[in-house]
């Protein structure tokens, strides 16, 4: 697993519990193209920690992928980003995404329209 995927990993784990108690009513959501792309496996045993969060997946399904397309063609952003953006697109506002790579979010975010909070790791 990539040293920026770690980080982001702990940063969730570190931080989600005391947020969800905070905030209330709060999904965290991972694209599938990202948890490949992390080396993010569920069934493996150092995965334990982060799967207790409860952690739901976006899948790159038929409409994520029809909104995906565009957003990799207009912004020639990777597969994985494209994937975000779909994710970015169709979650309910306010959110918030955590991100090595803020320029490229805030990119997606203004591309789909929509009001993106960004946390930078």
């Amino acid at each position: 697993m990539h040293r920026k995927h770690r980080r982001a990993l702990a940063f969730v784990e570190a931080t989600a519990a005391r947020n969800l108690r905070r905030a209330g009513t709060v999904r965290l959501v991972v694209p599938t193209a990202v948890r490949v792309e992390a080396g993010w496996d569920r069934r493996a045993a150092g995965a334990d920690a982060i799967n207790r969060l409860r952690v739901d997946d976006a899948p790159l399904g038929s409409r994520a992928a029809d909104l995906a397309v565009p957003v990799r063609v207009d912004l020639g952003v990777s597969v994985t980003d494209a994937a975000l953006a779909a994710a970015v697109a169709t979650a309910p506002e306010p959110h918030a995404v955590i991100t090595s790579d803020a320029q490229d979010l805030r990119a997606i975010a203004d591309h789909v329209g929509t009001s993106t909070t960004v946390v930078i790791l």
